[in-house]
């Protein structure tokens, strides 16, 4: 379709060349003026300009999903949802389980009145289910609009209700711990994880990736599915740079002193995956919200189901850059971690500060890294022991350092170290304490586009010492070859320049 300028500026030709070419006519049909004629290529020279616009900046784009998210939350249903999902929980658990779950009346208000106990419910109830449970919780809070800090409180309070009114033993404030700070630091990274995964397949994603979401945060895949269009809007990302993998492989013990650990498997078959996101660096990304960093890990083995399940997030920090070749951000960390190498188990939530950041040491090579230092609530204890609930808390200084060295596209080196030492504080009637160390190494080798092999070693230990048991040491050392699919080229490294 021509525009109005254009019209007048194809009328003004044949006029102009019989003008011309007759030498008169100009009083019979004068043509538009170069006043006219400027104008009209004026106004078609912002007519083209409007309709060859780029579309909105990503920038833009996000923050007006931003507004529809805030325009859209809620802060009843998610409060409805808690209580909904734990009354199922418990109906679950009353005709699976029994007494411990025939909460009443009688029992709430014994409860409201009692004071808050360590409980000594088995160890992956305790230090896996119980998180999980508050990440539910977080889950619904957020899918429904609201931030990470309110959804804490939604999963805090959740906690409370449930030790309160689900269980008719005591309220336990090591649940509480688990379930409702814990919780969230797991919640939030699956959140995360699963609107990148959405947000990844534009505006209105495949049933793939809402099945794949569901999968990650059930919450979330509820709230989209329940309430449709009013939750449909995807949590924006601010578009990070992230790196994520998955290794499917098998793994050997090398070393094996089990304590008083009675069965151990010197092989197994595991399936991990890890995810690093918000990698410091890029131009333009800031660390505004809570998690806008984070690092995630899960291993499943053969063995002993779930190896662990780590997840550290930058709750309150800024960035930084050193010079012109070091970008990173420091602050404060919020952590849970879950680690059962077979022979013994422990379980942290924790606040650190810490940094975490990028040395571009080339064009190719980079070498990325955290360093945390802080404390948190551990519980440890011996994995196929006597019991499934042989095992104490205490409060836990503890330290991490993860270095990943990265060699252009083709090879990277991961190593990360942790420390946990469970104290005497806060340790109910155990006394004693607890050292545990463990080192993950992994050497990773492209073999062709996101297709790679990697050899892993893993070593735990964990040395003990008790005034009535005496002193315990078990160490298991691995290792694995696994093959691996990279989620994003040159291993995570960023290039900011």
């Amino acid at each position: 379709m021509v525009s109005r300028s254009g019209r007048t500026l194809l009328r003004a030709i044949p006029t102009l060349c019989i003008a011309a070419a007759s030498g008169a006519g100009a009083q019979e049909a004068a043509p538009p003026s170069f006043p006219e004629l400027w104008a009209a290529l004026r106004n078609d020279a912002v007519l083209a300009a409007e309709s060859t616009a780029p579309a909105p900046a990503k920038a833009d784009f996000d923050t007006d999903v931003e507004a529809r998210i805030e325009a859209r939350k809620s802060y009843a249903i998610p409060a409805a949802e808690i209580v909904g999902f734990d009354v199922l929980v418990n109906l679950a658990n009353r005709y699976t389980k029994g007494d411990p779950y025939h909460s009443n009346l009688t029992s709430i208000r014994h409860n409201l009145h009692h004071k808050w106990v360590v409980d000594n419910d088995p160890f992956q109830i305790n230090q896996f289910w119980h998180p999980y449970q508050g990440s539910m919780y977080h889950g619904f809070a957020r899918s429904a609009g609201l931030d990470f800090w309110p959804s804490l409180g939604y999963t805090f309070a959740g906690s409370a209700f449930w030790e309160i009114a689900g269980e008719t033993t005591p309220p336990s404030r090591n649940d509480q711990v688990a379930s409702g700070i814990a919780g969230s630091f797991l919640g939030e990274a699956l959140f995360r994880m699963a609107s990148l995964l959405l947000e990844r397949g534009g505006e209105v994603p495949d049933i793939w990736r809402e099945i794949g979401a569901a999968a990650i945060s059930p919450a979330t895949g509820f709230n989209r599915l329940a309430f449709g269009d009013r939750f449909r809007p995807i949590f924006p990302s601010h578009d990070p740079v992230y790196y994520s993998r998955v290794a499917l492989g098998a793994a050997a013990t090398t070393q094996n002193e089990p304590g008083a650990s009675t069965k151990v498997k010197h092989n197994e078959a595991q399936v991990d995956f890890s995810m690093d996101y918000g990698l410091p660096g890029k131009p333009g990304y800031t660390y505004k919200r809570p998690f806008d960093y984070f690092a995630f890990q899960a291993t499943a083995s053969s063995a002993n189901g779930f190896e662990n399940i780590m997840t550290r997030g930058l709750l309150l920090g800024k960035d930084y850059e050193v010079g012109a070749n070091y970008r990173g951000i420091w602050g404060l960390y919020g952590s849970y971690d879950y680690i059962a190498p077979q022979l013994f188990r422990i379980s942290s939530t924790a606040l650190s500060v810490g940094t975490t950041g990028q040395w571009s040491l080339s064009d190719t090579n980079a070498l990325q890294g955290t360093g945390l230092f802080g404390a948190g609530y551990a519980s440890v204890g011996t994995l196929n022991g006597t019991s499934d609930t042989d095992y104490h808390y205490g409060i836990a200084p503890q330290a991490l350092l993860s270095l990943r060295l990265i060699f252009g596209d083709k090879v990277s080196l991961d190593a990360v170290g942790r420390e946990y030492f469970v104290s005497r504080l806060a340790a109910a009637s155990t006394s004693g304490h607890d050292n545990i160390l463990r080192a993950d190494t992994a050497l990773t080798y492209r073999i062709y586009r996101q297709h790679a092999i990697a050899l892993r070693y893993v070593w735990s230990r964990r040395d003990a010492s008790f005034s009535d048991f005496g002193d315990i040491s078990q160490t298991r050392g691995t290792i694995g070859i696994f093959y691996v699919y990279l989620g994003h080229d040159r291993f995570g490294a960023v290039d900011w320049r």
